[in-house]
């Protein structure tokens, strides 16, 4: 594949599992076809949203695992009116526990212009598969069908197995795939809480994750939380000419635009917001600037803020985006003065900072805040809580195991760790309904993925290695 980085061998020790991942490539592609060409956005989409449920229903009752298959599957409608869908193997005696976990819904695909294919229609174009939902998070999906196919494969081949024999040695196997996640995962972490047998495991493993970069093993420790929340400003009973009471007339978007531009420090671009902490360090995989550049897609000669490390300022510190305003558009704009503005405003909080009273010390901020005694209401939304796997550079025997696992999947030398800077709801709700549980974050996604935008995509490969390293790790925990 042009311009793309060289994958090394997985260890020798993995050579009979890796031949039997890679012979599960072609089933993954026609499921992962299957999965994209079904536009499964929550609450704009209800009738692909079922039949998505009902195919990945039917891929895990199709799955050739003793114990796994007919009888074992269930779909259950949640509060948010999405459908999760459930499998559960039951451990042997003394065995433990795995919860693999994805989800089947995606983000809205957007204006099909900007596609250069159709985003419903998996394609490949040099090396990668395209598609909404390609990566995230139906790529991760087919990683945990290929990994259990891959090692009943296995156990099914005489010169490496034990035909008949379980080949996962009698650890228990829970799947669960939600249908609601890119929308806040309301309607499973309520799921959750009030039927917590339903995720009940020692080792947990969110696949909604990916690498750094093409090719680098990546485990995802931390996540931050979110508190949004909408500002309205109001200051005129209506429009008024611009000609004539422009100067004077107080100008609601002036006043916004202000109240905004409060939250970032002129001198270093630093989110500001008055009695929130902002000293918080990153511990793991240091952001060098430049990968940072290419990733977020920076254009040439603008500048990133200086405040802090990259990597301490995206996955340790809070961040405040303004995600929308509604003002008129240029075109069709009138002369006029604004008599009202509002702006959607997004919080990212990091763990060790509690959400709600993040949003109440932005809300405070916001409203200390008001040009010429502009009306200023704040009307606060939900709250999602921030997540860390393992303490600040610590670690767990789950972690240590997937580690080697991807390490040796990917013939690297050690695994990259790293934070994000986006949320997963069910992390926090699954902690909480089992706090001695494990929990750890990978995946297929990469920076080239483009998730949430147009052109999104997966390579092959990187389904390929973490399907390995799940496989692996399945059969190696005890």
């Amino acid at each position: 594949m042009a311009d793309s980085p060289a994958f090394a061998d997985p260890h020798a020790d993995l050579a009979p599992l890796a031949a039997a991942v890679a012979a599960q490539l072609d089933r993954a592609r026609s499921d992962l076809a299957d999965l994209v060409a079904l536009p499964s956005v929550h609450d704009a989409e209800p009738e692909a949203c079922a039949q998505a449920s009902d195919l990945v229903c039917g891929l895990l009752t199709d799955l050739p695992i003793p114990g796994l298959g007919p009888g074992s599957v269930e779909v259950i409608e949640t509060s948010d009116g999405s459908r999760a869908v459930f499998a559960h193997r039951p451990a042997a005696p003394g065995r433990p526990t795995v919860l693999l976990y994805s989800h089947y819904d995606v983000q809205p695909s957007g204006d099909p212009g900007e596609w250069t294919s159709s985003p419903w229609e998996l394609t490949e174009r040099d090396g990668r598969w395209y598609g909404r939902g390609a990566a995230d998070c139906k790529g991760n999906l087919v990683v945990h069908l290929a990994a259990l196919r891959a090692l009943a494969a296995l156990g099914d081949d005489d010169e490496v197995g034990d035909p008949g024999a379980d080949p996962l040695d009698g650890l228990g196997i829970r799947l669960v795939v939600e249908g609601s996640e890119e929308t806040g995962g309301g309607g499973l972490d309520d799921l959750v809480a009030s039927r917590p047998d339903l995720v009940a495991a020692e080792a947990i493993l969110i696949a909604d994750s990916g690498n750094v970069s093409v090719g680098t093993p990546t485990l995802t420790t931390s996540l931050r939380g979110i508190a949004n929340l909408v500002v309205v400003v109001d200051t005129l009973e209506a429009g008024v000419h611009s000609g004539q009471f422009g100067g004077a007339a107080p100008d609601a978007l002036a006043a916004l635009i202000s109240i905004l531009a409060s939250l970032r420090d002129p001198a270093t671009g630093a989110t500001t917001v008055d009695g929130l902490d902002f000293t918080g360090e990153w511990d793991g995989q240091a952001y060098p600037e430049e990968t940072f550049r290419a990733d977020a897609g920076i254009l040439d000669g603008v500048e990133v803020s200086t405040a802090a490390p990259l990597a301490d300022l995206v996955w340790s510190r809070p961040a405040v985006t303004v995600l929308g305003i509604d003002c008129p558009p240029v075109e069709g704009a009138i002369a006029a003065v604004q008599p009202r503005a509002r702006a959607l405003v997004n919080l990212r909080v990091p763990p060790g900072i509690d959400p709600v009273e993040a949003q109440r010390l932005l809300t405070a901020h916001i409203e200390r805040r008001r040009p010429w005694n502009a009306r200023v209401t704040v009307e606060p939304e939900a709250v999602g809580h921030p997540f860390r796997s393992v303490p600040a550079g610590g670690s767990d025997p789950v972690h240590d195991l997937l580690s080697q696992c991807l390490v040796q999947a990917y013939g690297a030398e050690e695994v990259a760790v790293v934070g994000s800077g986006g949320s997963i709801p069910l992390c926090t709700a699954l902690q909480r309904a089992h706090p001695d549980a494990s929990i750890a974050l990978f995946g297929v996604e990469d920076p080239a993925a483009a998730i949430h935008s147009p052109d999104e995509s997966v390579d092959p490969r990187e389904i390929e290695r973490i399907a390995l390293a799940e496989a692996a790790f399945l059969q190696r925990y005890r």
